[in-house]
C-alpha cells in the first residue's frame, strides 16, 4: 500500500525527470538508438508527440505487438489515471478516466473514435482490437473538440490503412480457457488500380472460459466473438480521398454469475445463519472465498454493426472532412437474480412468497451521425478548425424478472411473459414478475471550433469553444399492470411521453511554450460535459421508497471544470520520452449507479459536487539496442463535497483507484548463433490498481477494495521467412480479486491467470 507521502515523493521525482536532462543520463546507450518517431492527432491535425499541450498516452503499431494489445482492457492496463471496471456482460464494462467514471447505461466518460469516427453507444467499445496501426488516450476534458462525453477524456483507435502492394498474415493460438484464437488479414490494390485499395481482416475468439460453476459443473464465461473489418481508401487525385468503413461483430458469452457480500443481508438479520449457510456471503468487496453457484447459466449475445464514411478534400486554404455513420447494436442478458444461488437456498422465497427468479434484459439502438469540419494547413502560423455534428439514436430497452421454476431462464424482448401479476396460467414455465419497456427517440447536434496563433517561435495560444445540445424523449412501453406505480407519487402509464433537453458550451484555454526542439510546457482550463437522460418509468418512486436519495425517473447532466499543468519532453537523441501533468477537476452532477431490486432496475443518480485532484507521468526509454522500458504513475484525490444524502459527504467517488502504476520491460535481441533472421524477444507488464472506492450510496458495509497487482508477459521467436511463435500470459501470478461492487452487495470475480502460445505468419 502507498501511503500520501510516498505519492508526493514520487510526484516529485517524476516531476523532475521530466524536467531535467542530466537526471536522465541513466539512460546511457551508445549510437543513433531512438525511441520510435510519434505523430498524434490528438486535435484533429498531425502533430508531434512534444507539440501536443495534453496529456497523452500512445501506443503505436509497434508497442501494440509488443504488449499484446488485443481488446481495450490491455491498453487501459498501460495507461497512468486510466481503469476499467468489468462487469456481468460485454457491453457494461466502463471506463474511468481521472476519476471521472462510467456506469451501467450511461454515456461514456470518454469519447472513443474509430478511424477518426464517434462512437454513439458505450456498449460498442468494449471490442476485440485487430489490425491495429496507433491508439491514443488523452486525459481531461476534450469537449472542446470532441463534445460530449469527453469528460474525462478521449481515445482515438486507428486500424492499419490499405497497403500499395499485396500483403497478408495469419495468426492463430491456444488459449488455456480450452479454446483458440485466430486472425487473418489481406490487403493490398483493388485489381490494378494504383488509386483503389481494401484492407480485410477478421478474428475470432472461442474459449470454453475461466472461471467455474460449481453447481452445474461447467465455466461460468465462455466466450465466442466473431468480428470482421473492411476497408477500402480512394485516392483518386492530391485533392481527394475517400475512406468507407465496415464492421461487423457477434459475441456470445455469459451473464449474472454475481456473488452477494453480506450486507445485502442487513434488511433479512441473520439471514446466513437462518438458511443454514453460515459464511455464505463475502463479508467485504476483498472476499473471493465464495464460488459461483447460479443455477441459471445465463446468455449475453451482442450483435454490433457499423458503416461509415470519411471524405477528405484539400482545397488549397485548408481541408473539408465528411464522416457519416450509421451503427446498430442488439445486445440480450439473461441468467440469474439476487441473490444467485441455486433455488432451494434463495432468501427470496421466504420473505416474498414466491419462487426464485431469474431475470432478462434487451436493448436495441441504432444511430446515424454526421460530422463537416473544415481545418486549415498545420503549417501556417494562425490555425483554426470549424465545423458541426449531429446525431438521431433509437434506443428500446426492457428489463425484467420472471419466476425461477426450475425450467431454465427465457429471453423476454419487447412483451412480457403473461399478465401481471405472476401469471401461471399463461405461462407456466416463467412467468413474468417485474417488467419494464420504454423506447427513447435522441437528437443531438454540436458546432465546434478551434483557433491557435504562435506568438512566436516558442508560444502558442489555442482557444476551442463547442455547444452541445442533446434533446430526448421517451415512451413508457411498460403495460400498465408492471408499471411499479407508488401511492403518493405521480402515477405512469402506458404510452407515457417524456421529454427533456440539455445543452452546454464547452471552453477551452491552453498556452504552450517549447523552449526547445525536445521540451514544452503546458497550462490548460478546460469544460467537459455528459448529457442526462431517462431511467426507466417509476423507478424514481421506488428508489425513494427504499432509501436511495438522488435516483429519480430522470438523471441531470454532468459538467466537470479542470485546470491542469504539465511538461513533455523527448531526450537523449529521442531515446526517452517523458510527460508530467498535475489537474484539479470540480464536477457537478457526477453519475452514481444504483441496483433496485424491488423492480430489477439499474438506475442513475446525480451527486451535487465532487472534487478531483491528482496528477500523472509518463516514460518510455530506451536503454540501448535490445532494451526498451516504460514506466507510468497516476494519482487522484476525490471528495463528494455536495450530496442529497448527507451521509456521502467526505466519501470518495464512485468507482475512483487512488492510484495506478504501470511498468514494463521489453527485450528484442537477435540470436545470430542459430543462423540469420531470428531473434528472441521477451516482455513483461507489472501494474497496480490502487484503493478503489464503489460507492453505495450509504448502505450499510466498506466498499473499498484493497490494492491489486497484476503481471502480464509475452515471450517468443521471430523466424526467418516471416515467422512468430509466442507464449503468453496474462494476470500471470494469479491474483484473486473482484472487478466489480455494485449496490445491493453484487461481487463480479476477475479473471484468473490466463495462458496461450500464439503462431504468426506474415506474407
Amino acid at each position: 500500500m502507498i501511503n500520501g507521502k510516498k505519492i508526493l515523493s514520487l510526484a516529485i521525482t517524476a516531476a523532475t525527470l521530466a524536467t531535467s536532462n542530466p537526471a536522465l543520463a541513466q539512460f546511457s546507450a551508445t549510437g543513433d538508438i531512438g525511441i520510435e518517431e510519434i505523430v498524434v492527432t490528438s486535435r484533429k491535425r498531425e502533430e508531434s508527440y512534444v507539440d501536443v499541450p495534453v496529456s497523452v498516452t500512445v501506443f503505436t503499431e509497434t508497442e501494440v505487438e509488443s504488449a499484446g494489445i488485443e481488446t481495450p482492457a490491455d491498453f487501459i492496463a498501460l495507461t497512468p489515471n486510466v481503469t476499467l471496471v468489468q462487469v456481468q456482460n460485454a457491453g457494461n464494462s466502463f471506463v474511468t478516466a481521472r476519476g471521472i467514471s462510467q456506469n451501467r447505461n450511461t454515456e461514456m466518460s470518454v469519447a472513443v473514435l474509430m478511424d477518426g469516427v464517434l462512437m454513439v453507444n458505450p456498449a460498442q467499445f468494449n471490442q476485440e482490437l485487430f489490425d491495429i496501426q496507433q491508439i491514443e488516450v488523452l486525459k481531461g476534458p476534450q469537449g472542446a473538440l470532441y463534445g460530449r462525453n469527453a469528460i474525462g477524456g478521449a481515445i482515438t483507435v486507428t486500424t492499419r490503412e490499405p497497403s500499395d502492394f499485396l500483403e497478408g498474415a495469419v495468426r492463430a493460438g491456444y488459449d488455456s480457457g480450452q479454446g483458440y484464437r485466430a486472425q487473418a488479414m489481406v490487403s493490398g490494390p483493388v485489381g490494378e488500380s494504383d488509386t483503389l485499395k481494401f484492407r480485410a481482416a477478421i478474428s475470432r475468439k472461442d474459449v470454453d472460459g475461466y472461471l467455474d460453476n460449481v453447481y452445474l459443473n461447467e465455466k461460468a464465461d465462455p466466450y465466442k466473438d466473431t468480428s470482421g473489418r473492411l476497408r477500402f481508401i480512394w485516392d483518386p487525385s492530391d485533392t481527394f480521398r475517400a475512406d468507407l468503413r465496415f464492421y461487423q461483430s457477434k459475441l456470445e458469452t455469459q451473464a449474472f454469475y454475481y456473488n452477494i457480500r453480506e450486507s445485502a443481508a442487513a434488511p433479512f438479520p441473520g439471514a446466513p445463519s437462518a438458511f443454514g449457510r453460515d459464511n455464505g456471503y463475502p463479508n467485504s468487496v476483498n472476499d473471493t472465498s465464495l464460488p459461483i453457484r447460479v443455477n441459471n447459466p445465463g446468455v449475453n449475445e451482442r450483435d454490433l454493426s457499423n458503416v461509415s464514411l470519411k471524405l477528405d478534400w484539400e482545397l488549397g486554404n485548408g481541408t473539408l472532412t465528411a464522416i457519416t455513420s450509421f451503427d446498430s447494436l442488439e445486445e440480450l442478458s439473461t441468467g440469474d437474480a439476487w441473490d444467485f444461488l441455486p433455488t432451494d437456498e434463495a432468501v427470496v422465497p421466504t420473505f416474498f412468497g414466491f419462487p426464485d427468479q431469474n431475470q432478462s434484459q434487451y436493448l436495441e439502438v441504432e444511430s446515424i451521425s454526421q460530422e463537416i469540419r473544415f481545418t486549415s494547413p498545420s503549417e501556417e502560423r494562425f490555425r483554426w478548425i470549424v465545423g458541426a455534428y449531429a446525431v438521431q439514436t433509437d434506443r428500446f430497452i426492457s428489463t425484467g424478472n420472471m419466476v425461477d421454476t426450475g425450467n431454465g431462464v427465457f429471453p423476454v424482448f419487447k412483451q412480457p411473459r403473461g399478465n401481471f401479476p405472476f401469471d401461471f396460467a399463461t405461462d407456466s414455465l416463467n412467468p413474468q414478475v417485474t417488467y419494464l419497456a420504454d423506447s427513447q427517440d435522441n437528437s443531438a447536434w454540436a458546432v465546434f471550433g478551434e483557433v491557435a496563433y504562435d506568438f512566436s517561435d516558442a508560444t502558442e495560444l489555442a482557444f476551442s469553444l463547442r455547444y452541445d445540445d442533446d434533446d430526448r424523449e421517451n415512451t413508457t412501453l411498460t403495460p400498465t399492470a408492471f408499471l411499479p406505480n407508488v401511492a403518493g407519487f405521480p402515477q405512469g402509464f402506458t404510452g407515457e411521453v417524456r421529454n427533456n433537453s440539455w445543452d452546454e458550451w464547452q471552453p477551452k484555454f491552453t498556452i504552450r511554450h517549447k523552449p526547445s526542439d525536445t521540451l514544452s510546457y503546458y497550462a490548460s482550463l478546460s469544460r467537459g460535459f455528459r448529457s442526462g437522460g431517462f431511467n426507466q418509468t417509476g423507478v424514481g418512486a421506488v428508489a425513494f421508497a427504499n432509501g436511495f436519495l438522488g435516483v429519480g425517473d430522470t438523471f441531470d447532466a454532468e459538467v466537470v471544470d479542470t485546470i491542469e499543468a504539465g511538461v513533455k519532453g523527448q531526450f537523449l537523441d529521442g531515446r526517452v520520452r517523458t510527460n508530467f501533468s498535475v489537474f484539479k477537476s470540480e464536477a457537478e452532477g457526477t453519475y452514481f449507479f444504483i441496483f433496485l431490486a424491488a423492480n430489477s432496475t439499474q438506475n442513475l443518480g446525480n451527486l451535487n459536487e465532487v472534487e478531483y485532484q491528482g496528477f500523472e507521468f509518463d516514460l518510455a526509454g530506451r536503454l540501448n539496442d535490445y532494451v526498451n522500458v516504460n514506466f507510468g504513475l497516476g494519482y487522484v484525490d476525490s471528495e463528494i463535497t455536495s450530496s442529497q444524502n448527507v451521509n456521502d459527504i467526505g466519501d470518495k467517488a464512485p468507482n475512483v483507484s487512488e492510484y495506478t502504476i504501470n511498468a514494463g520491460l521489453d527485450y528484442h535481441r537477435p540470436i545470430t548463433s542459430f543462423g540469420q533472421g531470428l531473434e528472441a524477444f521477451f516482455r513483461v507488464d507489472y501494474q497496480i490498481i490502487g484503493d478503489t472506492a464503489f460507492f453505495d450510496n450509504n448502505q450499510i458495509g466498506t466498499n473499498d477494495r484493497d490494492a491489486v497487482q497484476l503481471v502480464d508477459f509475452r515471450v517468443g521467436v521471430e523466424l526467418p521467412d516471416d515467422w512468430a511463435v509466442t507464449a503468453w500470459g496474462k494476470n500471470a501470478l494469479d491474483e484473486e480479486y473482484n472487478t466489480e461492487y455494485s449496490t445491493g452487495g453484487f461481487v463480479f470475480k476477475a479473471l484468473p491467470a490466463r495462458y496461450g502460445l500464439d503462431f504468426v505468419k506474415r506474407f
